[in-house]
């Protein structure tokens, strides 16, 4: 196939939503579905809540390697073999989860792909930019988001449900779960293999030129001192840290809750209700959250509605306060409360990331940018690291009225930000 050397050749509707797919989809398979694969094995909450945190980390520090990846060969390139690679990752996660040593081997195999996912989403931010004129990237950026959204979906959904399937077809839960991997990564070789052909080669998209090896720990210094000397910073960095203070606890043993027993104050959902539940509902809620909060904000700016959002993100937990002392049983009122919980976590969400770009703005937005999601996944994976244990100290009912009195840390980070009231304004 002839290549093409401009983005004029390719329609991005070819390639923009299957690579976002592809971004999305290894992300949630190894933060999201590695909870529910370990819980379902029979490892503790306590353990699944530091291993699977942990796995976070390379999504912390991927400032640090990004000016590299500009460095050495082209995005197209990083994107393209990180797809493949993440294709053997997945492979190997498949053949180690039958063995007795599977616990190990598979945080090995997670590990290495979180890493290369990392590194693959710093790219295609990259390759996005370069490929698309600016009235364009502005067009899809909704696209981009809601193909991403439908991987999540996808991999909390479609693949969990194929899993509890498999389990019950086969009575092996481990066959099932290789057979889940095995089919994750046929799906990112098809994908590695669709984008060779459909992928632009933009002429801007080269490895960027550079002195010495000096000069780019000089300008990579000169971005982190100036991100550091903005107004408001320590403000900023505990916003960042903290807003997400009871949601970091609570996505980590919500899951967990629904899958275990009864004996253990558990909803004891199988794979399949948690595929539908959690996976379709639970995602359509906060699609539909999303939409809605960035509509709202469109319309009056972001400071306008920092509150209902901080409310939003913070009183539905109550569901979980609900479940835990009720044990309801009936799938409707178990939907119900997932939905809900969604929805405003979702609709809470919107400000959370908005207010990171309106902070990101100033001489280095991109990077600025990427070093605010850095503090993001570090106040995901800290408070997300002790739940388990906190957990199994307190039961289910009284942790999940410890996240309740968390929601005060959400209020008081939110009341430390300042916000230009015209900012998010349509």
């Amino acid at each position: 196939m002839k290549k093409n050397t401009t983005h004029k050749n390719v329609s991005p509707w070819l390639w923009i939503p299957t690579l976002y797919f592809a971004s999305g989809l290894p992300y949630h398979a190894i933060t999201s579905i590695s909870d529910i694969m370990y819980k379902d094995m029979g490892i503790s909450n306590t353990d699944i809540a530091i291993y699977t945190s942990m796995l976070l980390i390379p999504w912390t520090i991927k400032p640090l390697w990004s000016p590299f990846v500009e460095m050495i060969s082209t995005r197209r390139k990083w994107t393209l073999y990180s797809q493949i690679i993440l294709a053997v990752c997945f492979a190997i996660v498949a053949l180690a989860v039958p063995s007795a040593s599977f616990l190990p081997l598979t945080l090995c195999a997670f590990i290495a792909g979180a890493f290369v996912s990392s590194t693959h989403d710093i790219a295609l931010d990259g390759f996005y930019i370069l490929s698309l004129p600016q009235e364009k990237q502005s067009f899809f950026s909704g696209i981009r988001n809601t193909f991403y959204r439908i991987a999540t979906v996808f991999s909390s959904g479609a693949l969990v449900l194929l899993a509890g399937r498999l389990a019950s077809h086969t009575g092996n839960k481990s066959i099932a779960w290789s057979a889940t991997f095995i089919t994750t990564a046929i799906i990112m070789a098809i994908l590695f293999i669709y984008h060779r052909s459909t992928m632009p080669h933009p002429k801007q998209d080269i490895p960027r030129e550079t002195k010495s090896i000096s000069e780019v720990f000089a300008n990579f210094g000169d971005i982190i001192i100036s991100y550091f000397q903005k107004p408001g910073i320590w403000q900023t960095i505990l916003f960042l840290l903290l807003f997400r203070f009871p949601e970091a606890q609570l996505g980590k043993i919500g899951k967990l809750f629904l899958m275990d027993s009864a004996q253990a104050g558990g909803l004891a959902l199988t794979l399949d209700e948690i595929g539908y539940v959690n996976g379709v509902l639970g995602i359509f809620g906060l699609i539909t959250g999303g939409i809605l909060g960035g509509i709202c904000i469109s319309r009056n700016g972001l400071k306008y509605w920092l509150w209902p959002m901080v409310i939003a993100i913070s009183v539905p937990d109550i569901v979980y306060v609900y479940m835990s002392m009720y044990l309801p049983d009936s799938m409707t009122i178990i939907s119900s409360c997932i939905f809900i919980e969604q929805l405003g976590y979702g609709f809470g969400f919107t400000a959370y990331t908005l207010y990171m770009i309106y902070f990101a703005q100033g001489k280095y937005p991109t990077a600025h940018f990427a070093i605010s999601t850095a503090f993001m996944s570090l106040g995901m994976m800290l408070p997300g690291m002790i739940s388990g244990k906190i957990q199994e100290w307190m039961g289910y009912e009284n942790f999940f009225i410890w996240v309740m009195i968390c929601t005060i840390v959400t209020f008081a980070v939110s009341a430390l930000i300042k916000i230009d009231t015209q900012f998010g304004k349509k």
